[in-house]
């Protein structure tokens, strides 16, 4: 396949890129935003908070994959922090679907990333894909961020909403920032520690965007999520058997709140039990179905 990637800098872009270029079947275009020395056509430019992208970058293109967007963990949800991580992900997906609704012979997949903060806080509630959305901030840039995806669908590519969870992975993420304080015996629950936390290794992202580029009949939004369901308390006293450390300095709410402000409310004391239904239902193995194996396999 020939493969348009946006996004490709990331933790999950690097890691695809490699894992995509590892087979020489198939051709990695990156969309950057810098010039680069590249004269290999293995790059294209674009600005999409500019609305500047050139139909040409998708000659021969059959599938593009959109995992762009400012980080959401970066800093404090100032209201400038907001907008800006509403727009990078909305106004460059537009562009992406805009684009590919002119073309004459368009790809005939695009992937694009949301996440399961689309479903808000649910407290124990079980959400798949049918499940309504919720409320918050979040909630409405997953909303706003799928929805510019339908001039692609309309115009007959078939789009695929990654619903990612918390991805866990050692060097970037959640749980890279978890682990100096749990190595040191310094973890704990956060809150009341019910939350859901509902998370997916690294590796696991990867093979199932393949598996969702291979499988024709997936479309819409795909839960990425493991099937195993755990809380925040869960989640931490695997961590710190994993490690083998105590997990008994818990963290309060009201902590959290003081620090973070909304972040931290939305992003860790926020509860979204979800379930990877489409991914099951179309006969996707996960290499990490569990926490502990997927935390010991990473770490």
């Amino acid at each position: 396949m020939k493969l348009l990637i946006a996004g490709s800098s990331g933790l999950v872009g690097t890691e695809l890129c490699r894992e995509l270029e590892a087979d020489s079947a198939n051709e990695v275009v990156r969309l950057i935003r810098e010039k680069s020395s590249d004269t290999s056509g293995k790059t294209a430019i674009w600005q999409p908070n500019q609305d500047v992208l050139s139909p040409e970058v998708f000659s021969g293109v059959d599938a593009v994959i959109h995992l762009g967007g400012v980080n959401i963990a970066d800093k404090r949800w100032t209201a400038d922090v907001k907008q800006a991580i509403f727009n990078s992900r909305v106004q460059s997906t537009k562009l992406l679907a805009n684009t590919m609704a002119s073309l004459e012979t368009p790809p005939s997949t695009f992937l694009c990333a949301s996440a399961i903060g689309f479903y808000g806080n649910r407290s124990d509630e079980r959400l798949d894909e049918s499940s309504e959305r919720g409320q918050g901030f979040l909630a409405d840039v997953c909303d706003a961020w799928e929805h510019a995806t339908q001039p692609a669908a309309s115009a007959g590519i078939r789009v695929i909403n990654m619903r990612l969870g918390m991805i866990l992975d050692k060097r970037e993420g959640a749980l890279a920032k978890m682990l100096t304080p749990f190595k040191l015996g310094a973890g704990g629950k956060v809150g009341a520690g019910s939350q859901y936390w509902s998370w997916i290794a690294l590796p696991d992202v990867i093979k199932a965007i393949q598996f969702c580029l291979q499988n024709k009949e997936i479309e819409g939004p795909v839960n990425f999520v493991a099937p195993d369901e755990v809380t925040n308390l869960e989640f931490t006293k695997t961590l710190g058997t994993v490690l083998s450390r105590p997990t008994a300095l818990p963290v309060p709410a009201w902590g959290i709140k003081a620090l973070l402000g909304e972040m931290g409310q939305e992003l860790i004391l926020s509860s979204a039990r979800v379930t990877p239904q489409r991914l099951r239902d179309a006969g996707y193995q996960f290499q990490y179905a569990k926490l502990e194996s997927a935390l010991r396999g990473i770490l």
